[in-house]
């Protein structure tokens, strides 16, 4: 069983920066991926980031390609998203996530096994 734990959502200016945290309980495997995903109001869950457990691989939405970061501490068993030049486009819930497997891509379409309950993100202009 996975559970997932997400923080650090808030409200800060366009152009600003925040870090969100996404505390794992459980275990992950060789192609197993954490990653961030987001749901604007009135618009479809969509994918920001993935990370790979074992060995690190990333993939970003070309939306978010430059101003985020995507990482992960295994000992503490936390993924992060730096978040920086942030516009109000980029205002949403963010969730994080598990993949129980990377090489099927299915992040791509917000396919994912494991879902934490999101941490809300507004970006005033």
């Amino acid at each position: 069983q996975v559970q997932l734990v997400e923080s650090g959502g808030g409200s800060v200016q366009a152009g600003g920066s925040l870090i969100l945290s996404c505390a794992l309980s459980g275990l992950l495997f060789n192609n197993d991926a954490m990653g961030w995903f987001r749901q604007a109001p009135g618009k479809e869950r969509e994918f920001v980031a993935v990370i790979r457990w074992m060995g690190g691989a990333i993939d970003y939405a070309d939306s978010v390609k430059g101003r985020f970061t995507i990482s992960r501490d295994s000992a503490k068993n936390t993924v992060y998203l730096q978040m920086n030049s942030l516009k109000p486009e980029d205002t949403a819930v963010y969730y994080c996530a598990v993949d129980r497997d990377i090489t099927t891509m299915r992040y791509r379409y917000s396919r994912m096994d494991y879902w934490g309950k999101g941490t809300l993100v507004t970006v005033s202009s």
